[in-house]
């Protein structure tokens, strides 16, 4: 077999992190993996430069909603990013405004523009004030013309950070050399846009008890933690999880007189992980010998514990960066997620029962069945009761369960087929007790899974169909009423074809189909009710041909379109492009009222597991206020499977709201 999927998946041309064996003093300062799917040691052609102006790269998203006030900007920091691997980060002394005629700010913004010429891989890269992490994000890949690109994020939750003297500090670790010559030259800026005249000051504390409660819950925390490691490092302040059992872990204190903590946690995988969705089960590598092959299957999970105890769990969006699956596919329009890695929240505010002693406590992450490598740190935002010195509160209810996975397979040499699907409920209810009153939180996030993966053509063609389904809720009420609630309805659709074809003569082509979303529900209450709806759908295409190590030819394609309505803001795009050329661009802003969330939505899944599929079963339903049920996709694996009871997408989604109260909005 001249090109099996361990030919494949040593395709795509550039390596996170990892140059390979491009350069023989390169390959002895990195990690390399020869058997990394989807990436490789090949390198294209270089462009030649014609003086054409450089290519602007950009990633799909809506704009931020700014004040009509005149920011105050800084430049953070200015620096050419060449050699840069195993060295420190780039730091600096950070202070916050002073000369700003307003020191009260309705925004916050924090922008990264950075330009590049020559060849380069995608390099994922960092910015951390006092050890808090603010932005996660992958260089674009450059070309010989040169590029530039624009990230803009929303900082303006890390307020109260912002407002102290830090340390800042940036990691972007990069090799440049003969072959590899591009050096990121970046600017970091911040924006601070203050209120207009005469608008709501969100952080008077002159509102009445109850008022200054729930407007709490929606301004940023009072105090932000780092849960990452502390300098000095020769790498990123994220911690590195190697290995199944790998753990890393930090300790903290927190003031006693807090009444609320969110831990904010920042996810990306790497090397033999950074395609983990493709990765396959051990069985099937042991049976076809395929020495170095990254394997674990393909279910991940992050999870997070406090002291010991499982408080969360993550399972990430399927970012793919600017060099994955096939490098021609993002430019200029990069993968979702790539420019703003997302972050996770978990409400922790039902553990501080056991956080206020004025002890150190510990906060841990892992990853379920992970492979070299994943970063991961969080930032443990917290509020506090600034008319007392100390609250108190008890963890009154607490169920977390390791994941339920299940995995069939039927294979016949390198031929075959995987169903893999999980899914996993963490529930707790706690009170606080303050100056606000006796306050009861009860968070529970409900997650889903389900991946496909079919193998042919004597393992040169894989095509993977994946489904997450990400389900949280946040409800906190006082004896009265509810003072805040939040819920978010994540889904993560994943969809790739890829097969190699040999052309002879050491040459052969790849050809890939991809479809990528990342689509959320979402609805808040307390100071008012706002909704959202985020639905952001990539399709792409693209083929190369490979001789050696040398891509010959290529093309690459991607349609996105990204619609997001909210109670504030209403956003559209459809944009498409092929070869580095936009086909087709149109903005809309009219809120589209069909893709408005249903307030108070309902959630019910379908499970793909034998013993579920009879629907209405008392052993079907969690013990954490939903019910989970669902239809295998075929009618041979499901007693109860008909025409009619399949799903059109795989998935039907209910809850039943933790709180009875609730019922009126559905």
């Amino acid at each position: 077999m001249d090109f099996t999927l361990l030919s494949l998946h040593l395709f795509s041309l550039f390596l996170l992190h990892q140059p390979l064996y491009a350069a023989a003093a390169a390959a002895s300062t990195h990690k390399t993996t020869a058997t990394t799917r989807f990436r490789s040691e090949l390198i294209s052609h270089p462009t030649p430069s014609t003086g054409l102006s450089p290519t602007t790269y950009f990633e799909v998203t809506k704009p931020i909603k700014l004040p009509r006030t005149k920011p105050c900007s800084y430049l953070l920091l200015h620096h050419d990013f060449a050699y840069t691997y195993g060295k420190p980060p780039v730091l600096s002394n950070y202070t916050p405004p002073s000369d700003c005629p307003s020191q009260n700010f309705s925004k916050i913004v924090l922008q990264w523009r950075a330009t590049s010429k020559g060849r380069q891989f995608d390099r994922i890269f960092g910015v951390w004030l006092g050890g808090v992490e603010l932005l996660r994000s992958c260089t674009a890949e450059p070309r010989a013309t040169g590029i530039v690109w624009t990230v803009e994020k929303d900082v303006t939750r890390y307020y109260s950070l912002l407002m102290t003297n830090q340390t800042l500090a940036v990691y972007l670790g990069n090799l440049v050399d003969k072959t590899y010559t591009g050096v990121y030259h970046v600017n970091l800026s911040i924006h601070f846009y203050p209120y207009a005249e005469g608008n709501f000051n969100s952080r008077d504390p002159n509102w009445n008890n109850h008022d200054s409660l729930a407007n709490s819950y929606r301004s940023g925390a009072d105090l932000i933690l780092p849960i990452s490691r502390n300098l000095p490092l020769n790498d990123g302040l994220w911690f590195e999880i190697e290995n199944s059992t790998d753990v890393g872990s930090k300790n903290f204190t927190i003031p006693q007189n807090a009444f609320r903590a969110v831990l904010e946690v920042y996810v990306s995988f790497h090397e033999n992980d950074e395609f983990w969705y493709t990765n396959f089960p051990n069985e099937y590598i042991v049976a076809n010998n395929l020495t170095g092959t990254p394997g674990n299957g393909p279910f991940r999970e992050v999870v997070v514990s406090l002291d010991g105890i499982v408080v969360g769990a993550v399972w990430p969006f399927t970012v793919i960066y600017t060099g994955g699956i096939n490098p021609l596919l993002w430019r200029p329009i990069t993968g979702i997620g790539s420019f703003d890695l997302p972050s996770y929240d978990i409400e922790v505010t039902q553990f501080l029962g056991t956080m206020l002693d004025g002890k150190t406590h510990e906060f841990a992450f892992s990853v379920t069945n992970a492979l070299n490598v994943w970063y991961i740190d969080a930032n443990l935002h917290v509020w506090l009761d600034k008319k007392s010195v100390k609250t108190e509160g008890r963890l009154l209810t607490h169920a977390s369960f390791p994941p339920v996975v299940y995995l069939v397979s039927k294979f016949t040499g390198l031929n075959g087929s995987f169903l893999t699907s999980a899914n996993r409920s963490i529930s707790s209810i706690g009170w606080v007790k303050s100056s606000h009153g006796k306050v009861t939180t009860n968070s529970t996030q409900a997650l889903t899974y389900s991946n496909l993966m079919v193998i042919g053509n004597d393992g040169n063609l894989q095509i993977v169909n994946q489904f997450i389904g990400f389900n949280d809720s946040v409800f906190a009420m006082v004896p009265s009423s509810s003072i805040h609630s939040i819920q978010s309805f994540k889904r993560f659709p994943l969809y790739l074809y890829s097969n190699s074809v040999d052309q002879g003569n050491e040459t052969y082509s790849l050809v890939t189909n991809l479809t990528l979303g990342f689509n959320e529900e979402k609805k808040s209450s307390g100071y008012g009710l706002l909704v959202s709806s985020l639905k952001n759908l990539q399709n792409a295409q693209g083929t190369i041909l490979v001789k050696g190590n040398l891509v010959v030819s290529g093309l690459g394609s991607t349609q996105q379109e990204y619609r997001y309505d909210g109670s504030k803001l209403c956003y559209f795009r459809n944009v498409s492009s092929s070869n580095y050329t936009i086909l087709y661009d149109k903005v809309d802003n009219t809120c589209s009222k069909k893709s408005r969330p249903h307030v108070g939505f309902r959630l019910v899944q379908r499970w793909p597991y034998d013993e579920v599929c009879n629907t209405g079963s008392k052993k079907s339903r969690s013990h954490v206020g939903f019910r989970l049920v669902q239809r295998w996709p075929y009618d041979e694996v499901c007693n109860t499977g008909s025409k009619k009871s399949r799903p059109h997408v795989g998935f039907r989604l209910v809850q039943r709201w933790p709180f009875p109260a609730r019922r009126a909005f559905i």
